[in-house]
């Protein structure tokens, strides 16, 4: 299992290390009543950003010290990842160049997935992406365009992986900036293309309030 879907079913890096638990049962948020065919910018342009809960991540003070900042969509709940440069926890904590450092978890919104953000060292943002996407091996339909993050220039991946739980290829999107203190990458799961679709809003409403600090 790739190192971000392994993430989203184990659970043990901001929970500590106990055994793997059966996914929760949430309390389901809306869905899209129509998805868009791809997985490509269209799709995240059809998307509106979700309304802000009042609360940001980044800054001091939040649950998760970054380099950039950006504000969270209502119910969704940010953690720290315990301890992200423990060799032993590598596999579940490193993407290639990126070390995974934050998840902001859906569940209290109703949906089964995360937003996670990863920091790689100073250079360009795509360079970082590709990296990180070369690690993703089930990766296909990969498609890369620059864009915006906020004010920030940005390099947006969309991508579709296998779906190991239920069988069927799910949707997964990513975006980078570059910032004086290194890369940072704010990636989207899920646990299958309509909970990632539904999801899309608080991706959005991350993207567009991105701030380096």
């Amino acid at each position: 299992m790739a190192p971000a879907a392994a993430l989203l079913v184990s659970g043990v890096l901001t929970a500590g290390c106990a055994a793997p638990e059966p996914l929760p049962e949430v309390t389901q948020g809306a869905r899209p009543t129509s998805a868009p065919s791809t997985a490509g910018p269209q799709a995240s342009k059809d998307a509106k950003a979700a309304a802000p809960s009042g609360a940001s991540l980044g800054g001091p003070g939040t649950a998760c010290a970054l380099p950039v900042s950006f504000a969270l969509a209502e119910k969704w709940k940010a953690e720290a990842v315990e301890d992200p440069e423990n060799p032993e926890f590598a596999a579940l904590t490193r993407q290639g160049p990126a070390t995974v450092r934050c998840e902001v978890d859906a569940k209290p919104a109703g949906h089964i997935g995360y937003l996670r953000v990863w920091t790689a060292g100073k250079g360009p943002a795509r360079a970082a992406l590709e990296g990180f996407m070369k690690a993703e091996e089930k990766a296909t339909a990969v498609t890369y365009r620059e864009t915006k993050a906020g004010a920030l220039p940005a390099t947006e991946v969309t991508y579709t992986v296998a779906n190991e739980l239920v069988g069927d290829p799910k949707d997964e999107r990513a975006f980078a900036v570059a910032t004086p203190k290194g890369t940072v990458i704010v990636h989207l799961g899920g646990l299958d293309t309509a909970e990632h679709r539904a999801m899309l809003p608080a991706y959005e409403l991350a993207k567009s309030t991105a701030k380096a600090l």
